[in-house]
């Protein structure tokens, strides 16, 4: 497999359901991630600005292609309304096949 094959899973926050719902939904309509999975009900503590926080977020994981990363972190980063979004790259070790195909079906530029 060609390294911009591999899949990868890019980990963000946001702090409404709407928020992330937006967003997922044009990752996916742009063909930049063959799907998104959004958890909501997450509690982050985190210090900002010299404070302790305590704020209720919703997780995302976003599933692409390796080739794809850098498109998915600055669409996403531009979509996103936090200041600094958490943008984490997670690269995987393996795949199953059929689903590592799905996901390169699913991101391919429609022609």
């Amino acid at each position: 497999m060609r390294t911009g094959e591999q899949p990868v899973m890019i980990y963000t926050t946001f702090g409404s359901l709407e928020d992330a719902k937006r967003v997922g939904g044009a990752l996916v309509e742009k063909r930049l991630a063959a799907c998104v999975n959004i958890f909501p009900g997450m509690i982050s503590i985190f210090e900002w600005q010299g404070e302790i926080d305590e704020e209720a977020e919703i997780a995302m994981i976003i599933k692409t292609r390796r080739a794809l990363t850098q498109a998915v972190l600055s669409e996403t980063a531009e979509l996103h309304p936090y200041d600094v979004p958490a943008l984490l790259v997670l690269p995987t070790e393996a795949a199953g096949e059929g689903y590592r195909d799905w996901i390169l079906e699913q991101t391919k530029p429609v022609s």
